[in-house]
Parts: structure tokens; C-alpha cells; sequence
């Protein structure tokens, strides 16, 4: 009998789930069947209502949410989901932080078909899965994430506290100050003052200057 994972695959871009689906309907004789969402909030719903879903592809960047507000608000809401990140990006400081909010697993979405293909089995079917098919492939949790460098730059911002975290991650979002205050319930003043902050305590001149360090 074939060994099977269920994995929702989240993305606003229907062209981007076709072309999932259509490149990883089976991973050396373990088959997926994928479900598919195009918001946050149909992907909650369907995690909900599915009781048996091994795995999440979540993007960054749906219309209802900016950035790593998806991640943290799906782990908020299903602590136990394997959430991966499904991401353009390859910024260091976003695959740090995903990591720091629960993600699984990081795949980028400009990867070589071969690394994403390692990622999934290293998410789907670790060492000891019951019911993987033998063979000569055995997947590396090292696969998971991408290996990253260690900077003076990200020791600082791992010093940064939560809030703060917060709020660099909507700055480097693109978000405007209004756009911050709306998303996380704080005054415009409150966010100016994080924001100068944040300059302060990374040692930057500017927005855009921040901005830059993290591309």
C-alpha cells in the first residue's frame, strides 16, 4: 500500500498552486494529495475541518495578511499544524524569524526543483516515518531550512524584544506607519516611536536604510 501525506498548500497565485501540485504529486513513492487556499482565512478554516493534515505551505503575502502575521497568527490558532514557509524571499532575517515562530520548514519558491523536493520529504516523511517505502533516498532534517550565516547584524536584532520583532517585520513588509497601526492595534505615534527605535538600537540612519540591510 502506497504511503500518502496530506499537505494544504496556501498561496493567492493559482498558477503557483497548479504548478505544485503538478510537479509534486508523488515524492519517490509517497504520494500527496494536496488541498488548496488562496487567503489565510480559508486556510484556517481548512486545517480546521480537516483532522488529518500532515503539512502546511503557507506565502507570505496573501490579501488578508502582510509578512510573518500569517505564520504567527496560524500557529496561534493551530499550535500542533507543521507549517512550512512557501516564500520569493530568501532574506535572512525572514528565515530566522520564521523559524523562531514555529515553522517546520522554509522552501523557497525560486529553489531548484531537487531542494524543494528534499525539503518536502525531510518535512513529510523524516527518518522512521511509519508506512515510507524503502529505498536509496533517506531525508535530511538539515534540509529543513537554509543554512545561514552568523552576523553582528542579527545577534542585535535576536536581542530585540517581541513587539519590536513585530514591528521590524511589517517595516521590512513594506508596510507604512498607518498600515503597521492598523495591523497590530497600536496608536501612529506608538509605532513612530518603535520605529525610531529600532533605528536606534540597529544603527541605522534610516527606513531605507534598514530596509537594505536585509535584502
Amino acid at each position: 500500500m502506497t504511503a500518502s501525506r496530506k499537505v494544504l498548500l496556501v498561496d493567492d497565485h493559482e498558477l503557483v498552486r497548479v504548478g505544485v501540485k503538478a510537479s509534486y504529486g508523488e515524492l519517490l513513492g509517497l504520494a500527496i494529495e494536496w488541498l488548496e487556499a488562496a487567503t489565510l482565512a480559508e486556510a484556517l478554516v481548512l486545517y480546521r475541518d480537516h483532522g488529518d493534515i500532515d503539512a502546511v505551505l503557507l506565502d507570505l503575502n496573501l490579501a488578508d495578511c502582510k509578512g510573518l502575521q500569517g505564520l504567527r497568527i496560524f500557529m496561534q490558532a493551530h499550535p500542533a499544524a507543521r507549517v512550512a514557509v512557501f516564500s520569493g524571499t530568501q532574506d535572512e532575517f525572514v528565515i530566522r524569524q520564521a523559524r523562531a515562530l514555529g515553522a517546520a520548514a522554509y522552501l523557497g519558491k525560486g529553489r531548484m526543483t531537487s531542494e524543494t523536493r528534499d525539503t518536502l520529504l525531510a518535512l513529510l516523511a523524516p527518518p522512521g516515518s511509519p508506512g515510507v517505502p524503502p529505498g536509496p533516498y533517506t531525508p535530511s532534517t538539515q534540509a529543513l531550512f537554509p543554512r545561514l550565516p552568523r552576523t553582528a547584524m542579527y545577534d542585535r536584532v535576536a536581542e530585540l524584544g517581541p513587539r519590536h520583532l513585530e514591528i521590524l517585520e511589517l517595516v521590512l513588509s513594506g508596510c507604512t506607519n498607518q498600515e503597521i497601526s492598523q495591523s497590530t492595534q497600536l496608536s501612529l505615534g506608538t509605532v513612530k516611536n518603535y520605529v525610531s527605535s529600532l533605528l536606534l538600537a540597529l544603527d541605522v540612519r534610516s527606513r531605507s536604510h534598514l530596509i537594505s540591510l536585509f535584502r
